[in-house]
């Protein structure tokens, strides 16, 4: 068996993260939709909805709030029941007249007609990922 050098297994890696870098995966360039329904907010909504086999939800579907520093969302009624779950950043939330912060990882849920306001009130981006429980 040859033996691999510093130099050699230096050469090697660099090899194979600038491979890594040349192309991303498929997965992250399509597949959904970017709406900016409020300055600093995008909302990417993938494709596609999923047969449900949680009793009284039809479908679920995914969807991800992405908010930049100082952004904050209107507050309009859920559409329909969800599990909410902050995948980066820190997000404070006004839900119902009650307020709390939802740090990375925090799992919630939203039934339908709730109100709730999403403030970044950091300096990093946040996001938001949502599933969608729909009747």
């Amino acid at each position: 068996m040859n033996k691999i050098d510093r130099r050699s297994a230096l050469g090697i890696g660099l090899a194979a993260a600038s491979a890594a870098m040349l192309k991303p995966a498929a997965a992250q360039t399509t597949g959904y939709k970017d709406t900016t329904p409020w300055p600093g907010v995008v909302v990417r909504a993938y494709d596609g909805e999923t047969p449900s086999i949680i009793p009284g939800f039809k479908t679920v579907s995914m969807r991800d709030v992405i908010m930049q520093p100082a952004s904050k969302t209107a507050g309009p009624p859920m559409m329909n029941a969800m599990i909410c779950h902050i995948t980066e950043g820190e997000l404070r939330l006004e839900q119902d007249e009650k307020t709390f912060t939802a740090k990375k990882n925090f799992v919630w849920t939203c039934n339908k007609d709730t109100k709730e306001q999403a403030y970044n009130d950091g300096n990093v981006v946040a996001i938001m990922r949502i599933t969608d429980l729909k009747a």
